[in-house]
């Protein structure tokens, strides 16, 4: 093959790659994983990488983040494999309005007459289906269905289901509304502070730097690190499961160690981690803007 077509033939494969949606790229994303117990009435039924949790009360259930349209028939049999009933489900939460986390609301929603709580920034993304999204707008791979929002939440409230109480914490950056969810389980008689990371991740192609559609990234992103530090965590957890080592802290569960989820440590090395990455990419773009070149965005997605 000569040179020409050689990169022409790359060319064509970078725009194939460029099409496919990023779930797609990682299997881990539809591959089914076995739903379990975490603590108290806390259960875990998303796919081996897509997170998505189920909190059982009396009055009814709570589901956090939907995942990908396939992803509910997924969640449905874990959720029926524990014993409960998927009809169940009273409210629907996410940790933020992109594809892979909210993309399944519209049939959840269908299927169970939950109701939707979503953070308010966050919310004109939800009701587009991506459309209004300040950095995929026009990324029609990162569409999902429109959905409507029943109750429009703020940092900082409550959401309440018989005895158990969820607190929203706005974590916003990776999406103008990314929310971090606490809640506290009683397991063997000692409360257990659970917090479920919403993202705190820079995707390829974020402006930190002079965004005009989203002017106060790097400042909400600074205020998210601020939000995480102020947490009292005692179970980490995340909206994918790579956040929080899920698939080798399950083996360990699996092997009879039930606090293999208790990670207040790894939690912090986490957001030290997530704010180093951060800090790293605003340094790279404000010495690019000051330099007048234009930065390449870092090589590996991380929705």
């Amino acid at each position: 093959m000569n040179l020409k077509k050689s990169v022409g033939c790359m060319v064509l494969l970078a725009a194939c790659l460029l099409a496919v949606p990023l779930a797609a790229m990682d299997p881990a994303w539809t591959t089914p994983f076995p739903p379990f117990r975490i603590a108290g009435n806390l259960y875990y039924v998303g796919s081996a990488d897509l997170a998505s949790y189920l909190i059982v009360t009396p009055q009814g259930d709570i589901l956090i983040n939907s995942s990908l349209e396939s992803s509910v028939p997924l969640i449905k049999k874990s959720v029926e494999e524990l014993g409960f009933r998927f009809s169940d489900i009273r409210i629907l939460l996410i940790s933020h309005g992109h594809y892979d986390h909210c993309a399944g609301s519209a049939e959840i929603k269908r299927q169970t007459g939950a109701r939707y709580f979503v953070m308010d920034a966050d919310v004109p993304v939800v009701e587009s289906g991506g459309r209004d999204d300040f950095n995929y707008a026009a990324d029609k791979s990162m569409r999902f269905p429109r959905t409507h929002v029943d109750r429009v939440l703020h940092d900082g409230d409550q959401v309440r289901l018989g005895e158990t109480v969820l607190t929203a914490h706005l974590t916003a950056g990776h999406t103008k509304g990314t929310t971090t969810w606490t809640l506290d389980e009683t397991e063997q008689g000692r409360t257990m502070h659970v917090v479920i990371v919403g993202s705190p991740n820079v995707n390829p192609g974020y402006k930190l730097v002079g965004n005009t559609e989203y002017p106060r990234i790097a400042e909400d992103y600074a205020h998210g690190f601020q939000a995480l530090r102020g947490l009292k965590c005692d179970i980490f957890l995340g909206a994918h499961g790579g956040y929080f080592g899920l698939r080798q802290k399950y083996a360990r569960w699996k092997a009879g160690d039930r606090n293999a989820f208790i990670d207040p440590q790894g939690y912090q090395s986490y957001i030290d981690d997530r704010e180093r990455a951060f800090a790293a990419e605003l340094k790279r773009q404000s010495a690019a803007k000051r330099a007048g070149s234009h930065p390449q965005p870092p090589p590996h997605p991380a929705l």
